[in-house]
């Protein structure tokens, strides 16, 4: 196919993921500008917001991935021009995603005293508890927003979430620099500063799009039809069946860079402030490909729900190249500038070196990290997201940590090793998750 034919799908697929990818960035600036404005604190500071952050990431993205779980079922109500349904889909969303909320809070407050068991230093656990208890409570008003926002991502419009987001992390920055550093009167609070300043922000942001769906002309059309009859079973199991195994998902491959963490903190605090920075940095371009990936999601499952199967696999080729230009440019940066990149979050020389070896391994896994982000997109697209989490339970677990592990500590190659582990589960996922796609498109041809 010339590439001429891919130019309308790729300004397609850039309309709505430049807005998905400020929305993104914001929500990585968040923890970046706490490691940012913390690590000016010290490495024990620093190391104790790695070691929170390691955790609650968990409980995080376990509430992300049912959030994710409404998006192709609203985009193929989209496609249908079904618009009750989408209301349907969203206020049963809202349900399932508040009570997880209230359970995965209740569940985690009370097997906090397990976090001193996790071989960490001691002063690091106790100095991360009272940023990760704020954290924790932020977890309510998270997943509101993330439901609002994919919701919204959902009918096209991607500009709401990215506009809160902003203004979202502006708040939290300023309230950062309030309370950490006890600026303008504020009490220095330090490290909970920061968790306090997360928690603030990320309530207004779920207020202000819970208000905003309810006015905004293009999205209250759909809330319309909420009603009290409209909470029922049917709708909350297709939700959970496809919510579930996203979930699921996304848990497997963060637990395996949380347990990654957590090895790596068995090392020292140099290392694991080392793998703060660089994780925090991968995070930052992970979200190019993860904005495009939602774009992806959003049109392939307009298409698909049309029955347009030809526009789904050029879509799902288009995401693919936007990635590969990207994160190629992203790999080289990594490698020429990873004794600079550092010297920003850290002025401890042991830090900065130890970064500068992860680096290479994280410019290395640039191109795959992008790859898997949009085949497992598109199998989202698709509602086939039970294989997926089969997929990512192969590369993250059966392979990743005990790669790691054996490399980091048989091999004494220390968190190098356990980057490499990271590094080739994402790749065997990347190649999975497309081969997946290949072969469940094959089962649909272009209706007349």
């Amino acid at each position: 196919m010339k590439i001429k034919k891919f130019f309308p799908f790729y300004k397609h697929n850039f309309n709505l993921a430049i807005p998905i990818l400020l929305s993104q960035l914001g929500q990585v600036t968040v923890s970046l500008a706490d490691t940012f404005m913390v690590g000016r604190l010290g490495t024990v500071e620093l190391a104790s917001v790695a070691f929170a952050n390691s955790v609650y990431i968990v409980i995080f993205i376990t509430g992300l991935g049912f959030s994710l779980g409404q998006t192709p079922h609203v985009g193929k109500s989209f496609g249908k021009k079904q618009w009750w349904k989408i209301g349907n889909y969203f206020q049963n969303a809202l349900l399932i995603n508040i009570t997880l909320s209230i359970l995965l809070f209740g569940l985690v407050y009370f097997i906090r005293p397990l976090f001193y068991h996790f071989n960490q230093p001691e002063i690091v656990v106790d100095m991360a508890m009272p940023y990760f208890n704020w954290l924790l409570g932020s977890s309510i008003p998270i997943l509101i927003f993330f439901t609002c926002r994919q919701f919204a991502e959902g009918v096209g419009n991607t500009k709401v979430a990215m506009w809160i987001t902003i203004a979202g992390n502006f708040i939290n920055i300023l309230l950062n620099y309030f309370l950490i550093f006890g600026a303008c009167g504020f009490p220095k609070m330090g490290v909970e500063g920061a968790g306090l300043a997360t928690f603030i922000a990320r309530v207004i942001m779920a207020l202000a799009f819970f208000i905003v769906i309810f006015v905004h002309p293009a999205l209250k059309k759909f809330t319309q039809y909420f009603s009290w009859k409209k909470f029922h079973r049917p709708a909350i199991i297709q939700l959970i069946k496809t919510g579930l195994p996203i979930s699921g998902q996304l848990v497997v491959e963060v637990l395996a860079f949380s347990l990654s963490a957590i090895m790596i903190g068995w090392i020292n605090e140099v290392n694991l402030a080392a793998h703060q920075i660089v994780l925090q940095l991968a995070s930052a371009t992970f979200t190019v490909g993860l904005s495009i990936g939602s774009a992806n999601t959003i049109l392939i499952s307009h298409q698909f729900g049309s029955g347009h199967y030809k526009a789904t696999q050029i879509i799902a080729n288009t995401s693919l190249h936007i990635v590969t230009y990207f994160n190629a440019l992203t790999a080289i940066l990594f490698i020429v500038l990873r004794y600079q990149i550092p010297s920003w979050f850290s002025s401890d020389p042991d830090v900065i070196n130890v970064a500068a070896q992860l680096f290479i391994i994280a410019g290395i896994f640039q191109l795959f990290d992008g790859w898997q982000m949009v085949g497992l997109s598109t199998l989202r697209a698709l509602t086939d997201v039970t294989f997926a989490m089969f997929i990512a339970i192969f590369s993250y677990v059966i392979i990743s940590l005990p790669v790691g592990y054996v490399l980091g500590f048989v091999f004494n190659m220390s968190s190098v090793g356990v980057w490499i582990g990271m590094c080739i589960g994402l790749i065997v996922a990347a190649i999975a998750y497309r081969l997946r796609f290949l072969y469940f498109m094959k089962r649909y041809r272009e209706r007349p």
